[in-house]
């Protein structure tokens, strides 16, 4: 599952151009020519993990890292990894997500971006209910579409898979395919000292388990920065709290996982 802010808008960047001087004699202009592809890269350092305001890594950190590759026509691929909590999913502790998109141009200002996500546990431990019964593989994939004017995008998405393995073997509804988040996101450069506001507001609806339905907020300020020479860098603080049902959204020590909570971070990308 990847950070709030990280299943947002990708955009396609074309790189720096380069320029070869040609001999005055043959008086041809100066030839200027630029990549179509651009690969980045990043990690940051967490004080928590949380998915859709639910934590995942219980408040001991989480280090997070990813490669993004994308093509000045709109397409996008990229993977990003982080380290969860054993208690808090089922006995994992890695998760290794996997996405890809197109985004396009609609209008000055308004583009769609469409795209998937899947969600993957090496360790592939399955949750377990009540009566000792195994759910489906954690893993989980998602289909979804994004809508971006100017700071405001609106996306959802739509769970193709059984929702992080909830199944009849696990919750006893049936299964949980068709579950669904629709998010909106604001991110805003305010007026002074180059402070970046990101405002979120969710609902996640799981299917047949209404009980597990719940919405999220997040408000936070962030700050682009560079030290010396080394740009690329942000730091933040976000404020994210849900109303998510605490005999739900627990851990294996009956840790109550969607409670409000401060997250700091510091990031880069190369």
């Amino acid at each position: 599952m990847k950070h709030l802010f990280k299943s947002s808008m990708l955009t396609a960047i074309l790189a720096s151009a380069f320029s070869v001087m040609m001999p005055v004699a043959y008086a041809v202009e100066d030839a200027t020519a630029a990549s179509p592809h651009t690969l980045t890269t990043n990690i940051g350092f967490f004080t928590d993990y949380t998915y859709r305001g639910i934590s995942l890594a219980r408040e001991r950190s989480a280090v997070q890292g990813g490669i993004d590759y994308s093509h000045s026509s709109g397409l996008y691929l990229g993977t990003w990894a982080t380290n969860v909590n054993k208690q808090a999913l089922y006995g994992n502790t890695i998760e290794l997500d996997i996405y890809g998109g197109y985004v396009h141009t609609l209008a000055d200002q308004l583009d769609l971006n469409v795209g998937f996500m899947h969600y993957f546990y090496p360790d592939n431990y399955r949750p377990v209910s009540n009566t000792g019964d195994k759910g489906a593989s954690p893993n989980t994939t998602e289909l979804n579409a994004a809508l971006t004017y100017k700071h405001f995008t609106l996306k959802h998405s739509y769970t193709v898979s059984n929702f992080f393995g909830i199944n009849d073997n696990y919750g006893g509804n049936g299964g949980s395919r068709g579950s669904g988040y629709t998010e909106l996101n604001v991110n805003y450069k305010l007026p002074f000292a180059d402070i970046n506001l990101a405002l979120h507001v969710g609902r996640q609806v799981v299917h047949n388990y209404s009980k597990a339905n719940y919405v999220d907020w997040l408000v936070g300020l962030n700050k682009d920065f560079a030290i010396g020479s080394s740009a690329g860098w942000n730091a933040g603080l976000n404020y994210t709290t849900t109303n998510a049902d605490d005999g739900w959204y627990v851990d294996a020590n009956n840790w109550e996982t969607g409670n409000d909570r401060l997250i700091g971070y510091i990031k880069r990308s190369f």
